[in-house]
């Protein structure tokens, strides 16, 4: 017999392809939706005032939002730092200088940077 041959005898066999993935995918985490309180609105509310009108100055901003999983129930939250370039009122989002945006429902918290 063959090296060659020899060797495929002890080649790792995998009968459920992709079950390795399937069980880290079923392993990760998510977080759940914050849910936003008349307090935190009211605060909300006010950053977002004070960041409209300095929108033409191109303000920089820290917003913590929480971003859907695509694949699972819950998400992540994640803080994102920029230039503000809009606030889109009609289809309510935060725009970026970068084309980015943020849909202001997944907004937990805005800060003025400078």
């Amino acid at each position: 017999m063959s090296m060659w041959h020899r060797a495929a005898q002890f080649a790792p066999f995998a009968a459920l392809t992709g079950y390795d993935s399937a069980i880290a995918e079923a392993a990760r985490e998510t977080d759940g939706e914050w849910q936003c309180d008349e307090s935190a609105a009211a605060e909300l509310d006010r950053t977002l005032s004070a960041v409209v009108s300095r929108l033409n100055m191109r303000p920089v901003v820290s917003v913590r939002y929480f971003e859907p999983d695509a694949r699972k129930t819950g998400g992540s939250y994640l803080t994102r730092r920029a230039p503000l370039k809009a606030v889109d009122t009609v289809q309510r989002l935060l725009v970026f200088a970068d084309g980015g945006t943020i849909p202001l429902r997944y907004v937990q918290s805005l800060q003025l940077v400078d």
